[in-house]
């Protein structure tokens, strides 16, 4: 057990050349200056082409035709004289997301995920969930512990993390939970959809929620972009919200941009994938791959 929680230790602080499954493939924006902090950052002279890291993933990976990618931000990292490089992989084992960090003479690459550093390292991170985390939420929020899922109901990682999430919401009672929405769009044809019926159910019957995404879990595969608003809606019913205020809620262009919002703050945080957890600002990505132990390890030990 104690080499097993070790373990899931060095995980969670390894730079890991690869994230979690999920990105959205739509080139992500740049980050606005009031999501990241003023440093200096490559021109847009200094970060790389397209085609340069084409190149550079063929002469990586090219030698396996089943492996493909597609370059989806080339942008300036939150670092200084960085740029940030995110390409989505696809084998047949799955998706996965690489981060690359690359010099500003375009000569060195980084392979994985940036830290920050300082005496607290989370402190960005929670600053901004204090000012914009606004999604449904259970436990007391003067509680010293917050975790914070970002997520997709739309993803089948999702669906697969959540029994672990459930269960460290239910062993470490006195957690302030926020869900925040993260839908995939490109990916996933529905996810938006969802998103906004998740959000008005949240409003119209706060404890409807977590039963919805139950619901919409657990059918999640019977469920396609055609279908998505007579399951939903059906769904809606089932969690014991009105389906009649949420549909009408649904319409309403303030809910997209709700999400939008969600959505926005992920990009700010860093989120690469769902799910991703935050622990007291500490990003968690690979849900299912970090041994329970160290998930409530983390919980229980960490105050903001």
């Amino acid at each position: 057990m104690r080499r097993s929680l070790l373990l899931g230790l060095i995980l969670l602080l390894t730079a890991l050349a690869f994230a979690q499954t999920g990105k959205r493939t739509e080139l992500p924006d740049a980050p606005s200056a009031s999501s990241t902090p003023s440093a200096p950052s490559p021109q847009a002279a200094d970060l790389p082409t397209k085609e340069t890291v084409d190149s550079f993933m063929k002469h990586m990976f090219g030698y396996d035709s089943s492996i493909q990618w597609q370059v989806l931000s080339i942008r300036p990292s939150p670092a200084p004289h960085m740029a940030e490089v995110l390409v989505g992989v696809k084998n047949p084992e799955g998706q996965q997301v690489m981060r690359l960090f690359v010099t500003a003479d375009r000569n060195w690459a980084i392979a994985g995920d940036m830290m920050r550093f300082g005496a607290d390292p989370f402190a960005f991170n929670n600053k901004e969930f204090d000012a914009r985390a606004h999604g449904p939420s259970r436990g007391p929020k003067d509680s010293p512990i917050t975790v914070i899922e970002f997520s997709d109901l739309q993803c089948p990682a999702c669906k697969a993390a959540q029994p672990t999430i459930d269960r460290l919401v239910t062993e470490v009672p006195n957690v302030h939970f926020i869900f925040q929405h993260y839908p995939l769009e490109s990916l996933h044809p529905w996810a938006f959809k969802a998103a906004e019926y998740g959000d008005c159910v949240a409003r119209d019957n706060p404890d409807a929620f977590w039963k919805f995404i139950a619901l919409d879990y657990q059918n999640q595969e019977s469920v396609t972009a055609e279908n998505a608003d007579a399951k939903l809606k059906d769904f809606v019913a089932q969690a014991g919200a009105n389906p009649d205020r949420v549909t009408a809620c649904v319409a309403q262009p303030a809910t997209a941009t709700r999400i939008r919002e969600s959505l926005a703050l992920g990009e700010a945080v860093q989120v690469t994938g769902t799910p991703t957890l935050f622990v007291n600002g500490r990003a968690v990505q690979n849900v299912s791959g970090v041994p329970f132990e160290v998930l409530k390890l983390l919980a229980q030990g960490t105050e903001k």
